[in-house]
């Protein structure tokens, strides 16, 4: 479970008192607990736990996205270190030729043609990248591919 392995690493990052690391951890730690308790359950599936840590890191592009319109160099850095951190306990991420390459299969495996056959192909997708890609890039290559 990623959960003992996110335990773990918090022992291991409180002994070496780095604290950017800790802090990190910390904020992954609770959006899992407090999932569990929303949830009401003993314990979360892998699944959820990667859905949970890819918000998370979600967060940390938006934030990050954010501080650069607003100029705020000293909170992009710390956003930075911390998508780091949160990366590491997510899967192996998709390339862009690899998510490319699956829209295209699934596209036509599907048969779809148009922008309308949007639902269809991300409903499809979705699943398969779930947690290891951005799925505002994976929408941008499926409508790049539906209006050739």
């Amino acid at each position: 479970m990623l959960l003992d392995k996110i335990n773990n690493d918090l022992k291991i990052a409180m002994k070496s008192k780095d604290k950017a690391k800790l802090e990190t951890i910390r904020l992954i730690k609770t959006a899992l607990m407090n999932e569990k308790i929303k949830l009401t359950v003993d314990n979360l599936t892998e699944d959820q736990e990667i859905a949970i840590i890819a918000k998370e890191a979600k967060q940390r592009r938006d934030s990050i996205s954010e501080f650069e319109k607003a100029g705020r160099v000293d909170l992009i850095e710390k956003e930075k270190i911390q998508l780091d951190i949160i990366k590491t306990y997510l899967p192996k991420q998709l390339t862009e030729n690899e998510i490319i390459a699956l829209v295209d299969k699934v596209c036509v495996e599907l048969n779809a043609t148009s922008i309308k056959d949007m639902g269809k192909v991300m409903s499809m997708i979705s699943p398969q990248v779930k947690g290891r890609a951005n799925m505002a890039q994976v929408t941008q290559f499926v409508k790049r591919f539906l209006n050739k």
